[in-house]
């Protein structure tokens, strides 16, 4: 009888390590399932729901069946303390997710890169001591998830900060050359923690030391980069908190950590180079190049800024054809997604073609624009894309730029001068007619004169957007 039993634990024990592992292979499929649901809007929120429920299984399958070097799974006061951890965050990100407003949108995503950062950093920091001198592969997955979590937190902080007015841009010519002095301290440190034949146990003021100078060069990393570059930055910092938690899973053996931690990173990456290609900057231009933000900019008198009342608009808008609406920031800030949708389908009730052109970096994450519609139910077909909207604004008849700046400006295709000069543009300036709607004559984020404030084609209708838009919808009804 006893014999028998032992016997049977083996084979249990093998049978836990196959559906762990099955449970990854399960969790992985829901992940992508998830993924290209979420490339589209009217999916999206399905394709959230599946891809929690991938990581749901990965989770609950890792406290239940798991097990370490020992051969033990995770005690019961342990896992009660993951529960209850779990519980928590879960209550937060649920609150924070219902009251974040949608123009603060962007600093919330830049928080959640800096917990995910600071959970790897925090794995790495506890687990090196756990390491095994000259297992090199080993020590250098928990020294790099170490350094690009905490980069990933602080930059992320910082990225908060400057995006919420609370952190201002730091300008100093020296700081390039400070910020690849550290960037070499971190290597020189981590190969010598890599290389180390010492036990871990001895080396932790070595771990400290990096752990610090990575804080520091995360901050110092951001702190240059303007505005205008943000919303690069932000995707960049999501790609890097992937590539931390993969360091992480590999660090326990988890297969879903890893392929979590793949995909996060990859997708981050090939939308921070996708809006790099829309900026027309490589990535090395958008970290060293200090774009946007408070930077001097085109100053030169290129006209005069000439202003529309609310009822010539609406005339203008209510016998065009064709109208191509071009949202921005401003339409944010103002929450006049809903009131702008009302005016679309008043003017399609009319007989006139109403699109809405959509710049790939318009806002301040990308996507922003996108989401903002969604919310307001316009629907995606209406949403075009800036190449494929561009070659037909020559037979727009109406182009109505609201609160977007530096994604319109001609300068970029006509001023060799500007510091945006080759970037790619909606070309508002081809269409027949264009009407501004904008609180007031500033420049944009990035700091720059726009060109199509002053083109002949272009009026000015100053105000908050909301209010303005509701004038328009009142004076269209009214005709």
């Amino acid at each position: 009888m006893e014999s028998t039993i032992l016997q049977t634990i083996p084979s249990a024990l093998a049978t836990g390590d196959i559906l762990l592992e099955l449970s990854y292979l399960v969790s992985a499929l829901l992940f992508v399932f998830g993924l290209k649901k979420l490339s589209h809007p009217e999916t999206a929120r399905n394709g959230n729901l599946w891809a929690a429920a991938g990581m749901l299984l990965a989770m609950i399958t890792t406290a239940l069946l798991h097990k370490n070097a020992d051969g033990e799974t995770i005690k019961l006061t342990n896992l009660l303390v993951i529960v209850l951890a779990i519980l928590v965050g879960a209550v937060v990100g649920w609150i924070m997710s219902h009251r974040v407003k949608m123009t603060a949108m962007p600093q919330l995503v830049s928080l959640f890169n800096a917990t995910g950062g600071a959970a790897s950093a925090l794995v790495g920091l506890l687990e090196y001591p756990n390491a095994v001198a000259g297992n090199y592969g080993s020590i250098a997955v928990t020294v790099l998830g170490l350094v690009i979590g905490a980069v990933a937190f602080s930059g992320s902080i910082i990225a908060y900060g400057k995006l919420d007015g609370k952190v201002k841009d730091l300008r100093l010519s020296a700081l390039t050359y400070i910020n690849l002095l550290m960037l070499v301290a971190v290597v020189v440190v981590s190969v010598l923690l890599v290389i180390s034949t010492q036990p871990p146990s001895d080396m932790m003021w070595a771990i400290w030391v990096l752990f610090a100078i990575a804080l520091v060069y995360g901050v110092l990393f951001v702190m240059p980069i303007g505005g205008a570059d943000m919303p690069v930055v932000i995707s960049l910092l999501n790609a890097l908190t992937g590539i931390a938690a993969t360091m992480a899973g590999f660090i326990y053996q988890n297969q879903a950590m890893i392929l979590g931690g793949i995909f996060v990173g990859a997708a981050g990456m090939i939308l921070t180079l996708l809006m790099c290609k829309a900026m027309n900057r490589s990535l090395i231009k958008v970290i060293i190049g200090n774009f946007g933000g408070g930077g001097v900019g085109v100053d030169k008198e290129v006209g005069e800024m000439k202003e529309i009342s609310a009822s010539d608009a609406s005339i203008l808008l209510n016998y065009s054809q064709k109208v191509v609406i071009i949202p921005g920031y401003g339409l944010a800030v103002a929450q006049a997604q809903h009131i702008v949708h009302e005016l679309d389908q008043l003017l399609e009730s009319k007989g006139v073609d109403v699109r809405y052109a959509i710049h790939p970096v318009a806002g301040r994450m990308p996507g922003h624009m996108n989401v903002l519609l969604a919310e307001a139910d316009v629907p995606y077909d209406k949403l075009v894309e800036m190449d494929d909207i561009n070659p037909d604004m020559p037979n727009v008849d109406v182009a109505v730029v609201i609160g977007a700046n530096d994604v319109v400006n001609p300068a970029a295709s006509e001023d060799p001068s500007s510091p945006i000069f080759g970037m790619p543009i909606i070309g508002a300036h081809f269409a027949k007619n264009v009407i501004v709607l904008k609180r007031g004559a500033g420049k944009g984020y990035a700091g720059i004169e726009n060109h199509l404030f002053y083109n002949e084609k272009t009026r000015m209708y100053y105000g908050n957007a909301k209010d303005s838009l509701q004038k328009l919808v009142a004076e269209i009804k009214n005709m």
